[in-house]
């Protein structure tokens, strides 16, 4: 389906609004492998320090927002995205007087100010579950400038992403008629994931095991009820698509359960594979998946689907499970080298789909 007419203008402005976020992800992967104690050569920029925010905020966060401005059609909903880059940029450049940390904060602030257009437009469970996910990046984004450490802010940047998804793959089940038990079960679920949230305010630990709950249910609901269960016997990129869903909700799964299993840790082993189980495995799969149909509505780029698109994903899978074993088992090349190649995964994705664009737009000459 085409975009609507507001959607399809001005696409070629906005490549240069999403070139931050582009920019936040290669240093915050660079950052991550810091992190992990490879020697690389170390920017002027703490970028290991910034990994979190320049991956959650920078990249992700104007990911989402020029989606959601793309979506309302409306020119000042790109303030989302363009806030949000230029926090990435200031991170980059050393967050001169804090502003890194505040224009994020004012790019969080600004996908509130979207989705409370969204609910006037329409006001339904899955507008609200996505909006509720803009207001919590926004909650961490504050307690991240109110001094909190960047470990007891994660599951709020995580609580953002999860409920964008869940909201959008809440609205596609209607298509296969989800009963009105099983709605009020993922309600339940979202209603714990924040009530998690609050609680890490009062007990940390208790916090972080509610919320682990709430996410294990989520990802057991998802399993149960998305339409991917239906399109995963089809074809292409609807396979495709429907292949990245389910293996991002097993990581959704593992990730609840190791934050449900192990509670409040704010560094070492578990906390690395808590965090990377949710942030790679599941939000990854989701954009290996959504990056063939969002592309081409964003930025009018057409990408067609190709089987290799499944080397990226397997590669990210195994790689990651890797990680993760090293980081319960206290392997240190396990988690070190599963890490590295994590970030081959993902340079491998980039340059799959910048060369399936490419194809598409340069196509090899009929034969006679």
């Amino acid at each position: 389906m085409s975009p609507p007419e507001p959607a399809r203008r001005g696409r070629g402005a906005r490549l240069p609004l999403l070139l931050p976020g582009m920019l936040a992800l290669l240093a915050a992967l660079w950052g991550g492998l810091l992190r992990l104690g490879w020697e690389l050569p170390a920017p002027p920029t703490p970028v290991a320090a910034f990994h979190g925010p320049l991956m959650v905020a920078g990249f992700l966060g104007t990911v989402i927002g020029m989606e959601r401005a793309v979506a309302l059609g409306r020119a000042w909903a790109y303030l989302a995205p363009l806030t949000s880059g230029l926090g990435a940029l200031a991170l980059l450049a050393g967050s001169p007087a804090g502003s890194g940390p505040l224009l994020t904060t004012a790019g969080s602030l600004a996908l509130v100010l979207v989705f409370a257009a969204v609910l006037r437009r329409q006001t339904a469970s899955f507008t609200v579950v996505m909006a509720l996910g803009a207001v919590a990046w926004l909650g961490g984004q504050v307690l991240w400038l109110a001094g909190w450490p960047p470990f007891r802010v994660a599951l709020w940047w995580a609580a953002f992403l999860v409920l964008t998804i869940a909201g959008e793959r809440l609205e596609l089940s209607r298509v296969v008629q989800v009963p009105a038990a099983a709605r009020a079960a993922f309600l339940g679920a979202v209603v714990l994931l924040l009530a998690g949230l609050a609680l890490t305010a009062a007990d940390f630990d208790a916090g972080v095991r509610t919320v682990g709950a709430a996410l294990l249910a989520l990802s057991l609901w998802l399993v149960r009820h998305d339409i991917a269960r239906r399109t995963v016997r089809q074809h292409g990129l609807t396979r495709f698509i429907a292949v990245c869903l389910l293996s991002g909700y097993a990581w959704l799964g593992a990730g609840g359960l190791l934050a449900l299993v192990y509670g409040g840790v704010a560094a070492g082993g578990p906390y690395d594979a808590m965090l990377h189980a949710l942030f790679l495995g599941f939000v990854f799969a989701m954009i290996f998946g959504h990056a063939p149909i969002i592309l081409p509505a964003v930025l009018g780029i057409t990408v067609g689907f190709r089987r290799a698109f499944y080397a990226h994903l397997v590669l990210l899978h195994a790689t990651l499970a890797l990680r993760v074993a090293g980081d319960l088992l206290g392997w240190t090349p396990g988690r070190r080298w599963g890490g590295v190649l994590n970030v081959a995964a993902l340079l491998l994705f980039a340059a799959s789909t910048v060369a399936s664009a490419l194809s598409a737009r340069h196509p090899p000459s009929a034969r006679p």
